[in-house]
């Protein structure tokens, strides 16, 4: 039987998040046994245009990333979004909200009017083409990430949550952040991580971006009963959920 082959692609991001793929250890060393990986820059020199899956990790900035982007989506049969970059633009999507000469001006100096510094808009992946499954975080979680790809090879749907946070900080009885004078995003962001962060007395930052039914009411009982505002909630989604 032949092997699904798999390529995994990085555009504007850290790579943290194939970081997270190869510590998986022996995990991955099993998934290895049931995929061909046959382009992977972070781990191999190989590289190939043929493959069934593709993985993308990073946001789109560039229209010469978005040629390349709908050249990979053409010969994949699924295409994956990797990461918070990738799912919904990221901490790069912060630009979309200065002016980018500003923003060239500010990162590389005198030479950010160089004609291959050039930026646009940022973008997730489906701003740009279609995206078949999305895998969040900042970084992603592995284990999360072995059990979709496990779940794709078998012909499941994998499941990723659409609760809040708060569920799963209310399951390891973990005080909310809120009273502790922080603003967390909890109420309206995508559970699947676990609470690392308010568990380790830090907010939620929103980095698996908002649930798709978020309870925009209990968000707002919430504001309401520790006397901040929606306007106080919106600033902080600046970092994770810009536009």
């Amino acid at each position: 039987m032949t092997k699904p082959r798999v390529a995994i692609f990085d555009f504007a991001c850290c790579e943290g998040c194939q970081l997270q793929i190869v510590n998986l250890e022996e995990d991955i060393l099993k998934l290895i046994d049931v995929v061909d990986v046959v382009e992977w820059r972070e781990a191999m020199s190989e590289q190939s245009h043929e493959y069934d899956i593709a993985i993308i990790e990073g946001s789109i900035t560039r229209e010469e990333d978005e040629h390349r982007l709908e050249i990979i989506r053409s010969r994949a049969k699924i295409l994956i979004a990797l990461g918070a970059c990738a799912v919904i633009g990221g901490v790069n999507k912060m630009k979309n909200n200065f002016d980018f000469n500003e923003v060239r001006q500010c990162v590389y100096g005198k030479d950010g009017q160089m004609q291959h510094l050039n930026t646009e808009r940022t973008k997730a992946v489906d701003e740009v083409v279609q995206v078949d499954f999305k895998i969040p975080g900042c970084p992603i979680n592995g284990a999360e990430f072995a059990q979709i790809i496990r779940s794709l090879l078998v012909g499941k749907k994998p499941f990723v949550p659409d609760y809040p946070v708060c569920v799963e900080c209310k399951a390891k009885e973990t005080i909310c952040r809120y009273e502790y004078n922080q603003i967390c995003l909890g109420p309206i962001t995508r559970a699947g991580c676990g609470a690392p962060c308010p568990s380790a007395g830090w907010r939620c930052f929103g980095c698996r971006g908002m649930a798709e039914n978020p309870n925009v009411d209990a968000a707002q009982e919430v504001m309401t009963l520790y006397g901040l505002t929606v306007d106080d909630l919106k600033q902080k989604m600046v970092l994770f959920n810009s536009k």
